[in-house]
């Protein structure tokens, strides 16, 4: 098909041999030399080039695009928050990275991708099993799209993270080059994996302690790990709630967390019911034994500031034993348009990044669901669920290397998971080509990141955007 780019897409996300147990799927060797055949394409060369396209709509144009159907009063909040830093910019503009890219050389492979890969969506959270976990962790763009895409980001991410510590340029290359390398490396042995196999393939915490070469990086790994177990649904009890009457209350702080009317309360309640629905016949049973005793709205992230975002406290059997449930608003990917248009193929966005979340995630959290308030589509799953991350401000320059390279590691194999590994390893090939390309494209595109955070800056400035920076 003809996407909005003017790409031929190769659809390997839902390649007709996947699709059916009776039909024979293309040979690995012969994917791997489509995968090769593409470099007269989408010359790996050109891999390295970023300049901004004539007729590029300004950052803060597309800021206010990204901005239109959210919460008003909470608009200020989120530029806010991405005034802060290139990088705090670099989170929040996942719309402006995706309308450069659809410009840029792509090779047509398109599994399922991430949509928002940088250094912050990647993070520690819990197993079914109560194993801590580290992997992708957000996927409010997951879409099928370009994997360059989700590369290209993450390089870039790595690139200005390191200019923000002060890191010299020759630091940051280092560690974009092991970043695409470790993809590399990872997507050629897990093309090599039958199908099944590569689905388990996971990172625990002592796998990504052996991933760090200096002992200061296993140091922070364990002081995120320990931060990242102490955040459960018990544990938070006492940050969030008060008693009131002998019943726990969600704690106001406005206006990051506010009640909601009683019309909406009652509309939530009755949409978590819907989303048990969604849930594993096992999982909604267990959850059908609590009961809602509060609903508060909670504003998190950058990029999400402002959608609608509510916790919801539910209590079982005793008033120590909860769950905290967090309803975020899902709205169609930052992807989509460039590769089907304006026809979504989604009916439910809250369900895409659910079952998008399943597909690129080796394990995910049992209580993944979905539901509907009045127009609103949200995906539902836990609040306080050993989630953490690795602090990048916290990191030295062979750190941000070795972590670029995990996160590397990790991109190539959630791409492998959803098909297409075999043609990305065949275009990428063996040698440092790519790794070199994106270098110099990381280098490029992160002088386009600051120039265009230093643009959102000067408009809130002059009053063009409101800011609250509290």
């Amino acid at each position: 098909m003809e996407p909005a780019t003017g790409h031929v897409v190769l659809n390997s996300a839902i390649d007709e041999g996947f699709a059916s147990l009776r039909l024979q799927a293309r040979p690995r060797a012969e994917r791997y030399e489509l995968g090769r055949s593409l470099r007269e394409r989408a010359h790996r060369s050109e891999m390295a080039y970023w300049k901004a396209p004539d007729g590029r709509v300004d950052p803060v144009t597309q800021i206010m695009h990204a901005n239109a159907g959210r919460q008003a009063w909470l608009v200020p909040v989120r530029v806010g928050r991405m005034i802060q830093s290139p990088y705090a910019y670099l989170r929040g503009s996942a719309n402006v990275m995706a309308d450069d890219f659809a410009s840029l050389p792509a090779t047509g492979i398109t599994p399922v991708i991430c949509g928002d890969a940088h250094l912050g969506n990647f993070g520690f959270y819990a197993s079914p099993e109560r194993e801590l976990v580290f992997d992708l962790n957000d996927f409010d763009e997951a879409h099928p799209g370009a994997w360059e895409w989700d590369l290209r980001r993450l390089v870039v991410s790595v690139y200005v993270a390191g200019r923000q510590n002060g890191y010299k340029e020759s630091a940051c290359a280092d560690a974009v080059h092991h970043c695409v390398e470790e993809y590399q490396v990872q997507i050629q042995h897990l093309a090599e994996q039958p199908l099944l196999a590569r689905s388990f393939d996971q990172m625990d915490v002592e796998r990504l302690r052996s991933a760090a070469s200096r002992a200061g990086f296993r140091a922070e790994i364990d002081r995120a790990a320990r931060r990242a177990r102490r955040r459960t649904s018990d544990r938070a009890l006492p940050r969030f709630t008060e008693r009131r009457d002998g019943t726990a209350r969600l704690v106001e702080e406005p206006p990051l967390i506010t009640r909601p009317t009683d019309v909406e309360y009652d509309q939530l309640a009755e949409a978590l019911d819907g989303y048990l629905n969604t849930l594993p016949p096992h999982w909604a049973r267990i959850l059908a034994g609590y009961r809602i005793v509060d609903i508060a709205h909670k504003v998190v992230g950058v990029g999400s500031v402002g959608l609608r975002a509510y916790v919801a406290l539910c209590e079982g059997s005793s008033s120590s034993d909860v769950v905290f449930l967090q309803l975020k608003q899902a709205r169609r990917s930052v992807v989509a348009h460039h590769q089907h248009g304006d026809a979504a193929w989604h009916r439910h966005q809250g369900q895409r990044v659910v079952e998008y979340q399943q597909a690129l995630q080796t394990v995910s959290d049992p209580l993944l669901g979905w539901t509907t308030v009045g127009d609103t589509q949200f995906y539902v799953r836990q609040f306080r669920d050993m989630k953490g991350a690795i602090v990048v401000e916290d990191i030295d320059a062979r750190a941000l290397a070795d972590y670029a390279g995990i996160c590397g590691y990790l991109l190539a194999k959630s791409h492998a998971r959803t098909s297409g590994a075999s043609m990305i390893a065949g275009y990428i090939g063996a040698g440092d080509k790519m790794a070199g390309a994106l270098c110099r494209f990381a280098r490029s595109y992160a002088d386009q990141v600051e120039a265009d955070h230093a643009e959102l800056v000067a408009a809130v400035h002059q009053g063009i955007l409101p800011a609250e920076t509290a």
